[in-house]
């Protein structure tokens, strides 16, 4: 897939010259392959239930959609009806929809979990193959898992979804992101070089993948995106009262991406308490808006951070939260170091999610004020990263020498920035271009 981005009144406008990563359904609408797609199949072939957890509009029942068998029906507990035959009467709602059945919002009635235990049960006891009956989606992760947990235990296979990464889009290969020297060699087999410039025309539209692959209107699309979750998802939390209160704190947490999270400075700018703090923090973590990074904390050192610091998913909603006009104007101002680390480790999680895995990373900060913006483990190994957007940064290994406290194999350091190739800093360290994530 090749094609030259253009600014056309905020939007990006794609040359696609090739349609190997698109199908065009009706003209504009298309659909970008996802990296999960393999990793689905291949679970729907050993588990009986296969659930997709996301931010809302990441494209979840899209691609599910797009893969499905013929047979496999379809239905959303967004619909009335189809809600309340599942609510009054789970078993009608079955024989009604059959098997195999995609339910798209099934978090909207948990209780039908229980059904769905009894129905592949049912089918195990009798002998028959019951594998790949029911694939779920949903947009409340963590309520979501937890009555997944009690209810289908060893019987579900669950995933998440994030928006598009820029290899999806770039038709990349799907890999997940691994710090080792060869690993990255690897990666940089089919790099599309960037500049800076497009790297922040990137990170400003984000990969919402219904913005992407539609000309619309970015600030509508986002303004909507806004409303829809606010008026769907958060009002039927108990734990908020007045939505203006939950989207002023949606706007003061966008505007501090990348930092460390404190529940008390929080409380103290919105004017809620610090467990309503923590409750909305909660909120927005599960429902795929923001990723809380923790800490690297070892027995050996009461000296580092325990503070977790936070991301969102898509720097394209930070950005319109932000209310930055043009990509130009985030670039050059005051939080231009934010989005660029935001956009990195969004990337780096995002190329876990896709390969079916959840991420092993962490970040180090000492009571010294000595920091590491990403730490990866495997095992006894520490992979010490650091994110910089300029092209070639000075000394970027300079607190890398503090992980020796831990008697670990600390492997080279890597630095992510705006390299224009994957290039030795020094016999320990390596530039990364952030064009190859």
């Amino acid at each position: 897939l090749c094609f030259t981005p253009c600014m056309i009144s905020g939007k990006i406008n794609y040359d696609f010259n090739s349609n190997d990563n698109l199908r065009r359904f009706g003209g504009v609408n298309m659909y970008i392959r996802r990296h999960l797609e393999e990793q689905i199949l291949k679970a729907s072939q050993s588990y009986p239930v296969v659930m997709v957890c996301g931010q809302r509009q990441v494209g979840k029942s899209t691609m599910l959609y797009h893969i499905r068998e013929k047979e496999r029906k379809y239905v959303t507990l967004d619909d009335g009806n189809a809600r309340r035959l599942a609510e009054e009467d789970p078993a009608l709602f079955f024989e009604t929809y059959g098997f195999p059945l995609l339910i798209d919002e099934f978090q909207r009635v948990p209780s039908i979990l229980l059904e769905i235990k009894k129905i592949v049960d049912q089918k195990a006891l009798a002998g028959e193959d019951n594998r790949g009956m029911y694939w779920l989606t949903g947009s409340q992760k963590f309520r979501m898992m937890k009555d997944a947990s009690d209810s289908l235990a060893g019987r579900v296979a669950v995933f998440d979804l994030a928006a598009l990464s820029s290899a999806e889009i770039e038709n990349r290969t799907g890999r997940v992101f691994h710090p080792d020297l060869k690993s990255l060699r690897e990666r940089m087999g089919d790099n599309r070089p960037k500049n800076i410039h497009q790297i922040y025309e990137r990170i400003y539209q984000g990969g919402m993948p219904g913005f992407i692959t539609k000309e619309m209107d970015r600030d509508r699309f986002f303004q909507d995106y806004v409303n829809t979750y606010l008026e769907r998802d958060i009002r039927e939390l108990a734990q908020v009262g007045k939505l203006s209160e939950f989207y002023d704190f949606l706007i003061y947490m966008a505007a501090r991406t990348s930092q460390e999270l404190k529940y008390n400075e929080i409380s103290n700018a919105i004017g809620i308490s610090a467990p309503t703090a923590k409750a909305w923090v909660s909120i927005l973590e599960s429902s795929g808006v923001i990723y809380i990074l923790r800490p690297y904390y070892s027995n050996i050192t009461s000296r580092l951070v325990k503070t977790p610091k936070f991301y969102f998913m898509d720097t394209g909603l930070a950005a319109y939260l932000c209310r930055w006009p043009d990509w130009e104007t985030m670039e050059n101002g005051a939080m231009d170091g934010a989005f660029f680390e935001t956009y990195v480790v969004s990337e780096i999680i995002k190329s876990y999610y896709n390969s079916g895995k959840q991420p092993d990373i962490y970040y180090y900060r000492d009571t010294d004020q000595k920091e590491i913006d990403l730490l990866i483990t495997e095992g006894d190994k520490l992979y010490p990263i650091e994110i910089k957007k300029a092209k070639e940064p000075k000394h970027p290994d300079r607190n890398f020498s503090v992980l020796e406290k831990f008697g670990m194999d600390v492997q080279p350091g890597i630095i992510i920035c705006a390299s224009d190739g994957f290039l030795p800093y020094n016999r320990n360290s390596w530039y990364f271009p952030v064009s190859a994530l």
